[in-house]
């Protein structure tokens, strides 16, 4: 993948620029155990990457979620937001990274599952306002991912950019899905904890390790 030609690079966030996925498989267990659901972790981990209205059908029946899903959702928000927010980390190189590619004249944007306030969150922790174009979060789309509506958004507020010029980075094969819908190319991250052949079996372009690992192979890809 020759990155000469990409205009814009639309990121997602959880597991991708911060380190959170294993808190969201924490935050989502406590949830459903307070409803009286029980799952594996394995089970809660391989949806990480959906928003809840995605990540909810998954484990329970349209009754249960009629019945209380509304109420498990707001729990899991207002548990994650409050105990396990405080605990998320950036991966290294992050504002490294975006400004690299901000001083390359390329345009970034985020693309998030996730509640509008946790990306918010991010943006501050991550230091990286003045970088970015802006971003879509999970709030602003009919439907999270693998739906396209997150990138399409995003594509939009690029100023309808068409996907041959974007290139989408992503950490779980339901961004590389997603992306696919609506033409756009994914680099994947391992960091988020999901396996170099699942995400090429998705449609990954490029693996990289991390943040870090993408900033220090940026030239090499660029030429």
């Amino acid at each position: 993948m020759h990155l000469a030609s990409v205009l814009a690079f639309v990121f997602d966030i959880d597991g991708t620029l911060v380190d959170s996925n294993e808190l969201h498989v924490d935050s989502w267990d406590r949830a459903f155990r307070r409803f009286g659901k029980q799952f594996t972790r394995e089970q809660l981990r391989a949806q990480i990457g959906k928003g809840s209205d995605q990540y909810i059908p998954e484990f329970l029946t349209p009754d249960e979620i009629k019945r209380f899903g509304k109420q498990l959702d707001e729990y899991r928000s207002e548990v994650f937001r409050k105990e396990y927010l405080p605990k998320v980390r950036p991966f290294p190189k992050v504002r490294e990274l975006f400004q690299r590619i901000h001083d390359d004249n390329r345009r970034i944007m985020l693309a998030s599952s996730g509640k509008k306030a946790d990306t918010k969150y991010y943006i501050d922790l991550l230091k990286i306002g003045g970088l970015i174009e802006g971003y879509v979060s999970g709030d602003d789309a009919d439907r999270s991912k693998p739906a396209p509506d997150i990138f399409s958004a995003s594509l939009e507020k690029l100023g309808h950019i068409s996907p041959a010029d974007a290139l989408t980075i992503g950490d779980t094969k339901f961004d590389v899905e997603a992306a696919k819908k609506i033409g756009l190319k994914t680099i994947a991250f391992l960091c988020g904890g999901t396996s170099a052949s699942v995400l090429r079996r998705a449609g990954a372009i490029t693996i990289c390790r991390d943040p870090a690992d993408f900033l220090a192979h940026y030239d090499e890809l660029r030429r």
